[in-house]
């Protein structure tokens, strides 16, 4: 009883965590200095565009490190803050266009004499009521890590003390990863598309819970085992019968067993290892009996869960 409540609380846990660590390309600040933007890959193709008008931001294909890449905003000054303001990018050089880094697409507004387009971080004149289209070009800084990075595409500061007034930032993502989201997307319509037609609860909750778990997996840097969760998922053979339902409700648990499992992961730096893993390995047991009961009404479902089942093994040294 005790393992079970403790599964469940670690399960709330790391679904907040999910929630609160994915977050969209998107504009911050007031959101009234930089009014809108693109991003495009060297090649044209449009990755990101924000909408002013609904304040939202449309991400149609990722950014990945390394990658050149275009931004076109619009700056409008709607203040004077001091008589100059600053412009800063974390990008690197673009190599399909190594001669700068900002483009000024206006042929009447003054820049002033510190303006320098061949710099990551450059002043120019400000002018209030004046707005402007400007260009970026750079390349995404590469990164080992598999996760989501975060990266500054455009800030804006003013003023003497350099106070931030706006700035563009996005999620760029490793391919692994851009391939995991576009698979997530894929099985949540699936989802939604199981829950139109009927399926059993019991069905609707063990997809709900492994979807939510693969992000779980995604988000602590295990892309390839998120992905291969996902893949498991099979919605072809999904029941429909309340008599059926009952069978799958346990299948539940597999949920509690993946939150175990990273929480062991995460804890084995402070030497607490031992306690989880036997929690680990008892719902592996359990997880293994259960397998056996499915396979007598679901193959596929059978076949899915027994993958599972081999991938904690794996995590955990069985």
């Amino acid at each position: 009883m005790k393992n079970k409540i403790l599964a469940l609380s670690l399960l709330i846990i790391l679904t907040t965590m999910m929630i609160m660590s994915f977050s969209p390309a998107k504009a911050v600040g007031e959101g009234q200095w930089i009014t809108t933007y693109t991003i495009e890959d060297s090649s044209g193709q449009l990755l990101v565009q924000y909408d002013p008008i609904t304040n939202t931001t449309n991400t149609l294909a990722p950014v990945l490190p390394g990658a050149d890449i275009k931004v076109t905003f619009t700056i409008n000054i709607i203040a004077q803050v001091g008589d100059t303001l600053r412009l800063s990018t974390s990008l690197q050089k673009s190599t399909s266009h190594p001669s700068g880094y900002w483009d000024l697409q206006s042929t009447t507004y003054d820049m002033g004499t510190n303006y320098n387009p061949a710099s990551q971080s450059t002043t120019f004149q400000s002018t209030a009521g004046e707005t402007f289209d400007m260009v970026l070009y750079g390349k995404v800084p590469t990164s080992v890590s598999p996760l989501a990075q975060t990266i500054n595409l455009v800030s804006l500061y003013g003023g003497s003390g350099g106070t931030a007034l706006d700035q563009i930032t996005v999620q760029a993502t490793s391919p692994g990863l851009a391939n995991f989201n576009v698979l997530y997307s894929q099985q949540e319509t699936k989802l939604k598309g199981l829950i139109s037609s009927g399926v059993a609860q019991g069905y609707i909750d063990i997809f709900t819970n492994v979807l939510n778990a693969s992000r779980t997996i995604a988000n602590a840097g295990d892309v390839k085992d998120a992905t291969a969760l996902l893949s498991s998922l099979n919605a072809s053979n999904a029941p429909v019968t309340s008599a059926t339902e009952m069978l799958f409700i346990p299948v539940i648990a597999v949920l509690a067993v993946v939150a175990v499992i990273f929480v062991v992961l995460f804890l084995r730096i402070r030497g607490k290892i031992s306690y989880f893993q036997l929690v680990v390995e008892d719902q592996i047991k359990d997880l293994e009996g259960l397998t056996i009961r499915v396979s007598k009404i679901d193959r596929a479902m059978s076949s899915s869960l027994e993958s599972v089942k081999d991938r904690l093994k794996r995590l955990v040294g069985m």
